[in-house]
């Protein structure tokens, strides 16, 4: 099937055809939905399609997000947690996302839809901290009626360009494949490229779950600190013995421990990613002997520590 063939597939239904992208890119599938908003606004016979396909990209895109605002209202981080490890950079972890999502608060609904990466988690990260529903709901049908209308709307505003364009990449389908292959190739290439310099990175020296309730047992037990998010934290319990801080402001955390003691970081990420990160920093600031705990959160729960 050519682009033509495409097109003429769009046009014929393409209310349906807006509403399932949508609602397969917002559930999290690799299906980019964009250009089809593109395509289906400069395809559109007047205002009035063009009104009833924003509504069928904000329904799609709000019954998404309400499944994953469900999902996360009921199983909290871990729905947090299995999104990141499917992550090819597991360094954008649950710790950094949350911390965004507070940042913003109500607003990072509004402007998910448009930070890639961030359109996925932000809802279930609303369903753990216990976000009014109502409220989601609004800010999450704002936020898709900017990202789906402003892509119906410049997609009717340059019709006459992108039927142009599309009659030259019909013309041209092989180049056109080539080209589109060779981008998302070189997107690929850039992702493994983060995933081996964090790998990289992350070749430090752990502490196993068994070697740090030993060293808690000694004289000399390590200084512990947990890095989960205040969320998780809040759901969860604290740690005993633990100080809970924050990777952006560690040294606010750590400002009276001696350098020469052993610290132990812990956090709940995939490939231990924001204990790695505070680990490094850590070393920057003189403190010379810290490691990560290996497994994280969940290793410290199978190793029956009282939290």
């Amino acid at each position: 099937m050519d682009l033509s063939q495409i097109a003429e597939s769009i046009q014929r239904d393409a209310v349906s055809v807006v509403f399932v992208n949508v609602l397969l890119q917002q559930v999290g599938l690799p299906v980019p939905a964009v250009p089809t908003l593109l395509v289906a606004g400069s395809l559109a016979a007047g205002f009035g399609q063009v009104g009833a396909m924003l509504a069928a990209a904000v329904l799609a895109s709000v019954v998404a997000d309400w499944l994953w605002y469900l999902s996360g209202r009921q199983f909290g981080y871990r729905v947090l947690s299995s999104l990141c490890r499917l992550s090819i950079n597991p360094a954008s972890c649950v710790t950094q996302t949350e911390a965004r999502f507070m940042r913003w608060g109500l607003w990072s609904l509004v402007v998910a839809k448009f930070v890639p990466g961030f359109s996925t988690v932000a809802p279930p990260i609303a369903g753990s901290l216990r976000m009014p529903l109502p409220g989601f709901l609004l800010a999450a049908g704002a936020g898709a009626a900017l990202w789906a209308g402003g892509a119906i709307l410049a997609g009717w505003w340059l019709r006459d360009e992108l039927q142009e364009a599309l009659a030259v990449m019909s013309r041209q389908g092989t180049t056109v494949i080539v080209v589109v292959a060779g981008a998302v190739a070189g997107w690929l290439a850039w992702k493994l490229w983060q995933r081996y310099r964090f790998e990289k990175l992350a070749a430090i020296p752990h502490v196993t779950p068994l070697e740090l309730m030993e060293a808690l047992a000694s004289e000399t037990p390590p200084l512990l600190l947990d890095l989960r998010s205040a969320a998780m934290v809040a759901e969860t319990g604290p740690i005993a013995g633990a100080r809970a801080a924050d990777v952006e402001k560690l040294l606010d955390a750590v400002g009276d421990w001696p350098h020469e003691r052993p610290v132990v970081t812990m956090c709940a990420c995939p490939a231990d990613a924001t204990a790695v990160r505070a680990a490094r920093v850590l070393n920057e600031l003189g403190f010379v002997a810290v490691r990560p705990l290996k497994g994280g959160y969940d290793a410290w729960i199978a190793a029956n520590r009282p939290i």
